[in-house]
């Protein structure tokens, strides 16, 4: 990318601990193909290079760029007509789903994240209809989509080889139906042609073809404990130690995954996964909000990251995740969005907000979520548990030029009471009107508005317009299905698990 020099009112770098962070008034950077080599006051740095392009007005907060540690999909389940519900039902209503233009419906997702100022994203593709060549196609869809927009990406396919809807067998499910239902069950299965072996083939061939890329990685994805075999687990932590690459796994989002693990195997998800030498920094949890005290203790040992998607827990029921633990335990989390924040949409900086709040639990110690600490979470936190690692997320010298401007006034007119801390008046007030520059590897990718690579207003009507057509026999076939097996689902997790045998941890007790 052209160098270029980028101003600030007040440059924030970095977090040194949970309540401090590294400001630099009147800060400044120099970017040259897409690295960080220069940073100081714009003063300086303008009389040292007079020649450079400047971008910023010089009354913007300049930002790392954050990263979404946890994202599937385009348009929100709410949009293509899965209401919130408790997670295990809300995987029957995800059946309805619309056939979409993957293209599209990554770049809408897209446009909202970078309007608050994502740069990175982990994504996490959902398990997808076809043969190995058809889905290989659909991964390509994704990320031509962010290649085109210009974020970055760390993409994973969900390896899914079992228990595809309940916590059962598929055979033994669909044997458990009403006799009209078993057709359609065994239709719906019958999409899905990925084999363990497929699956682990398109990883080394994503891998093979982008990894090298600035913008672009590819990591692994075990979907959940209970979709995975062994034989799956395995592979996939034999592939993580060959291929030196993360993997991303969603784990005990909700206590009945808790009760699925200790029917396996008489013990606790993570030490199920234990056994499989899975633990350590390149595994990260998704949700993780069912741990016990003593599986934190071994994560925050083994080097084992957490993704937190609080919006996520909070609109399926799952839990409150322990943060405050993760952070006493020096667990290195993340912060995910996952299918849609709170408001329906990807918006960092109000996902940073309920995670700063949600976890403040009654008491006057210094337990709770700070500033700094969400801030680390949404950028070097976040970072760490992709394959870029620390070659993102603060403002240094050598780092990637992954860049947010953020304009000063809309935080702080029409007032603001200057013993407010710059970065809680950011965390707290900060919002996506504010957000005037996204630079990604050194390019500026959204200005103003106005996004530099792609023509928003004609990806969506195009989506629109595609959207408009029609259901297809097969999305009508779907739709149907879902609701039939709706109340057989109820009835297979109505006596799952006792309530009070599973209690959820929040916080540090000698008595958990």
């Amino acid at each position: 990318m052209p160098t270029s020099l980028i101003r600030s009112r007040t440059m924030i770098t970095r977090t040194l601990d949970r309540h401090t962070i590294e400001q630099i008034d009147d800060g400044a950077v120099i970017q040259e193909n897409g690295i960080i080599t220069a940073v100081g006051t714009y003063a300086d740095l303008k009389a040292k290079h007079p020649t450079l392009p400047v971008v910023g007005s010089g009354n913007e907060i300049l930002l790392p760029g954050f990263v979404n540690g946890h994202h599937h999909v385009g348009l929100t389940p709410v949009q293509l007509g899965s209401p919130d519900m408790p997670l295990e039902l809300w995987f029957v209503t995800r059946m309805v789903a619309r056939n979409l233009n993957l293209y599209l419906d990554t770049l809408y997702s897209a446009f909202e994240m970078i309007s608050s100022g994502i740069t990175t994203v982990q994504h996490i593709h959902g398990w997808m209809p076809g043969e190995l060549k058809e889905v290989e196609g659909y991964s390509e869809q994704v990320l031509k989509a962010y290649d085109d927009i210009g974020m970055r990406v760390s993409y994973c396919f969900a390896l899914r080889d079992q228990n595809r809807l309940v916590y059962q067998a598929d055979e033994d499910f669909v044997a458990s139906l009403p006799k009209e239902l078993q057709d359609p069950m065994k239709r719906w299965f019958e999409r899905f042609k990925m084999s363990l072996e497929d699956s682990m083939a398109m990883f080394e061939n994503l891998h093979g073809k982008h990894q090298a890329k600035s913008r672009t990685k590819i990591q692994l994805a075990p979907a959940n404990l209970h979709w995975c075999s062994d034989a799956a687990l395995t592979a996939l932590s034999d592939a993580s130690k060959k291929f030196d690459v993360p993997m991303h796994m969603h784990l005990v989002e909700t206590a009945y995954q808790k009760e699925y693990a200790r029917r396996r195997g008489d013990c606790t998800a993570l030490e199920y996964l234990d056994r499989f030498d899975m633990l350590g920094p390149r595994l990260t949890l998704g949700h993780g909000v069912w741990l016990n005290a003593s599986d934190i203790d071994r994560v925050a040992e083994t080097g084992t990251c957490i993704c937190h998607n609080c919006s996520s827990n909070f609109r399926l029921r799952s839990g409150l995740g322990a943060l405050n633990v993760w952070e006493i335990k020096g667990v290195n989390t993340a912060i995910g969005l996952d299918e849609a924040g709170i408001n329906d949409d990807r918006d960092m900086l109000q996902e940073m907000r309920m995670v700063l709040r949600a976890h403040r639990v009654p008491g006057m110690d210094d337990q709770v979520p700070t500033s700094a600490q969400v801030l680390r979470m949404a950028t070097s936190g976040g970072a760490k548990t992709t394959p870029y690692g620390t070659t993102l997320g603060t403002i240094e010298v050598g780092k990637g030029a992954d860049l947010s401007l953020i304009d000063w006034r809309q935080i702080s007119y029409p007032y603001l009471d200057r013993e407010v801390p710059l970065l809680d008046a950011v965390i707290q007030r900060a919002k996506t009107d504010g957000v005037r520059l996204v630079m990604c590897d050194g390019e500026i990718i959204y200005r103003d508005g106005v996004f530099a690579k792609v023509d928003k207003d004609g990806a969506l009507k195009q989506l629109h317009d595609e959207l408009s057509a029609a259901l297809s026999d097969d999305e009508v076939e779907r739709r149907r299905l879902s609701k039939a097996l709706l109340p057989h689902v109820q009835a297979f997790y109505a006596n799952y698990y006792d309530p009070s045998a599973h209690q959820p941890f929040y916080r540090p007790s000698s008595t958990v």
